[in-house]
């Protein structure tokens, strides 16, 4: 009955974001180190009304940012623990994925359970997170590191490169991993013409732009559903990225939030915020 409840005022919310025209809901998630503004996307609209409907019931409040990893994301909003709801009935949300949202720093985007009990990518149905994420160079954002570690491998075993080998058991031993990354990176070229393969992703060029300067987390593109943006505060996100954390990546000090939801006119949300909406463009 409870879910049914919840698919029927999700599809209310749905049908209202359609009749809302000039109108768009800004959430306002409060924390100790300030205010984050954000707004959702209408073509993820279950997870708009979701998000807004347990805005609006109170049910984000005193929950907290229990995961946070700087220079990665921090996740938040677990109302089905807070309301010590078993996992086993923790509801989800059919995925959204629309490659148009990918994550650039500032987005906002549903946790969800890994493939393996989860081939469907349903979103949790309260987690969120926002997207801390790092600035990429071009070459690197564009490696696919899962093709390369293995093309490498194949690479150093040939005769003429025992000289890179000993290197790359070098920095292994030393434990210098980002050494090894950037080592792997700088020979890319050489082992696609040596191996006749490519290491190399496809990224849109509105992907490469955002990564290689705002940043983000290339690699969760695809994988989990981006429905919302920080439009302010992305600078008290930094503050909360740089508590200190413990074995769980869960702050030391809890850094509770809350949220509140107001619709407001989009004009107006362009002129405070500096968001501008697609059909404003």
């Amino acid at each position: 009955m409870k879910k049914l409840k919840l698919i029927l005022f999700t599809m209310l919310l749905v049908s209202s974001f359609a009749c809302a025209g000039n109108k768009d809901y800004v959430a306002t998630i409060e924390t100790k180190h300030g205010k984050i503004v954000a707004i959702f996307f209408d073509d993820t609209p279950v997870h708009k009304s979701n998000f807004i409907s347990l805005a609006e019931e109170g049910r984000f409040d005193s929950t907290e940012f229990h995961r946070v990893m700087n220079g990665f994301m921090a996740q938040g909003g677990d109302v089905f623990t807070k309301e010590k709801l078993p996992p086993a009935d923790w509801p989800t949300l059919p995925a959204e994925i629309n490659s148009k949202y990918f994550h650039k720093r500032g987005m906002i985007a549903a946790a969800r359970q890994p493939d393996g009990i989860n081939p469907e990518k349903r979103s949790n149905g309260s987690q969120f997170y926002i997207v801390l994420g790092k600035v990429y160079s071009e070459e690197e954002l564009m490696v696919d590191l899962n093709l390369l570690q293995p093309a490498f491998m194949k690479y150093i075993q040939l005769g003429s490169q025992e000289e890179l080998k000993n290197e790359y058991i070098r920095l292994y031993d030393a434990q210098k991993f980002d050494s090894l990354t950037t080592l792997l990176i700088s020979k890319r070229k050489e082992i696609e013409e040596s191996l006749n393969i490519k290491v190399t992703k496809n990224f849109t060029p509105e992907q490469i732009e955002a990564y290689t300067t705002v940043g983000g987390t290339p690699h969760l593109d695809g994988e989990y559903t981006v429905f919302g943006q920080v439009i302010q505060g992305m600078d008290v996100m930094d503050k909360i990225a740089e508590e200190p954390t413990d074995f769980r990546d869960k702050p030391i000090t809890p850094v509770v939030l809350s949220v509140t939801i107001e619709k407001m006119p989009k004009k107006k949300i362009e002129k405070q915020y500096g968001y501008i909406y697609p059909e404003s463009k």
